[in-house]
């Protein structure tokens, strides 16, 4: 569910994808702050201490079997879910005792996200 925040007259909309799949990783919104003419969120993450080399078939296996395809290189789509992963290599997957954390992940959505069921 997607959360709208207004500032001004500026309409933002802040989609917590990765908190709902990759809640060990989650954002925490701290704030926003403004350069110049943009605004930009200030958000923290856990930090992950790895114990080994990710494998990134094992990352393959562990999306596959929550229904997600690998497209492309390191980008992945959930076609009923209409949502789509980019940019999970391995510096933005870490494993720490055999556990994946996803950080950094790239979230987009599709038609099919906003289509009622």
């Amino acid at each position: 569910m997607p959360s709208i925040i207004v500032i001004g007259s500026i309409t933002f909309t802040i989609f917590y994808s990765t908190n709902f799949f990759f809640p060990d990783t989650a954002y925490e919104l701290l704030g926003f702050t403004r350069d110049e003419e943009k605004l930009y969120a200030v958000v923290k993450q856990s930090f992950v201490t790895i114990t080994q080399e990710t494998d990134l078939n094992k990352v393959k296996a562990f999306l596959g079997a929550n229904g997600f395809i690998n497209n492309r290189n390191n980008d992945y789509i959930n076609p009923d879910l209409g949502l789509i992963l980019e940019d999970l290599h391995d510096e933005n997957v870490l494993t720490k005792n055999d556990m994946l954390y996803f950080i950094d992940t790239v979230f987009y959505t599709t038609k099919e996200f906003w289509a009622e069921k």
